[in-house]
């Protein structure tokens, strides 16, 4: 083959065409390579998706989880399955949904402790919080509710810590588990209130439910979610908030910053994820469709009303919101000294 002049000719014998040729070859090349990736978020979702649940059944996560998930599949025209995995903190679900097909039907119900606290806590964590990881939308924050069993006799923070002084080393607190950020809430509390209590970690919310009503645990910081009907029956008291402002669904209750203790501000964050490399169109149509569910007047108000605020983002900036979380709590978690099992 000749040549023209003005051109070389490629060293490679695969490459016998000229320059123009080959970058239009190239072009067309790559194109081509987009198509099963546009097609796939063309027809995507043709069969169910399972949302995996970081926590057992019954707990404000898995609570959230569901009223999420049955909007998700209205406006997906297919059935979203969640799917609870609790334990480790976290760890076990978030593994699961890294190492799966990066196809946007396996998704992750992802949490301020799996995406920004675990990183601090285990030393050798075996999932990247954000390069394993497609962040999808922030869809929920909430804040958490000091909660006293009914057997416990303060009835205002400055009581609980005046209590907590008079017995140091006594007085517990429940968490959802070792480095939940219900456990950090405490620790913090303990650091800012300067009183020792003992950490008592669950396997989620729902069994340290149980424990706080029956008096075996003495108090916990927890979602409103789960305490609303035994805060409302008496069975159980709200002391504080631990959000900067106080939550809409409980005015007259104070925050911990109100209650003395100038600096705390502790609001959990939760959104949906899937594993990093989803085709970026799968990634937008889970986004949008998120974004509806999420605007839904019934699930507004119904989570308005158990002190969540239902929330969303673009997968952009909720990835931002990762990057900026995981330091803030890498300096909390060495300020109080909590450790993982």
């Amino acid at each position: 083959m000749t040549f023209p002049q003005n051109l070389a000719a490629p060293a490679s014998a695969a490459a016998g065409i000229g320059r123009r040729p080959l970058l239009l070859a190239l072009a067309a090349a790559a194109l081509y390579a987009a198509v099963p990736s546009l097609a796939r978020a063309e027809g995507f979702p043709d069969k169910p998706l399972r949302l995996v649940v970081p926590f057992p059944a019954g707990g404000a996560a898995d609570m959230m989880a569901r009223g999420m998930a049955q909007r998700l599949g209205s406006e997906l025209g297919q059935q979203v399955v969640v799917e609870n995995r609790g334990g480790a903190g976290g760890v076990t679900a978030a593994e699961l949904v890294a190492r799966a097909p990066a196809d946007g039907y396996t998704l992750f119900f992802a949490t301020m402790g799996t995406q920004a606290i675990n990183p601090a806590l285990y030393a050798k964590l075996r999932y990247d919080p954000v390069k394993d990881f497609a962040p999808v939308a922030l869809t929920h924050t909430t804040p958490r509710v000091l909660v006293v069993g009914a057997a416990v006799p303060a009835r205002t923070v400055k009581e609980l810590i005046a209590l907590a002084k008079s017995k140091p080393g006594v007085l517990t607190y429940g968490s959802a588990g070792n480095g939940s950020s219900s456990h950090l809430s405490g620790a913090l509390f303990d650091d800012l209130a300067g009183v020792k209590m003992v950490h008592v970690p669950y396997k989620g919310s729902a069994p340290l439910l149980t424990d706080v009503l029956a008096g075996r645990v003495d108090m916990t910081f927890d979602s409103y979610t789960v305490y609303e009907e035994q805060i409302r029956s008496g069975r159980a008291r709200a002391l504080a908030v631990t959000s900067r402002t106080r939550l809409s669904s409980l005015p007259d209750i104070p925050t911990l910053a109100e209650s003395g203790l100038a600096g705390y501000d502790v609001s959990n964050w939760l959104g949906v994820m899937a594993p990093a490399g989803t085709p970026k169109g799968v990634i937008d149509r889970l986004n949008a469709a998120l974004v509806r569910a999420m605007a839904t007047p019934e699930l507004r108000k119904q989570l308005t009303q158990l002190g969540i605020e239902p929330t969303s983002s673009s997968p952009e900036e909720f990835a931002q919101l990762v990057r900026s979380e995981i330091p803030k709590w890498r300096s909390i978690v060495k300020q109080s000294g909590a450790t993982v099992d």
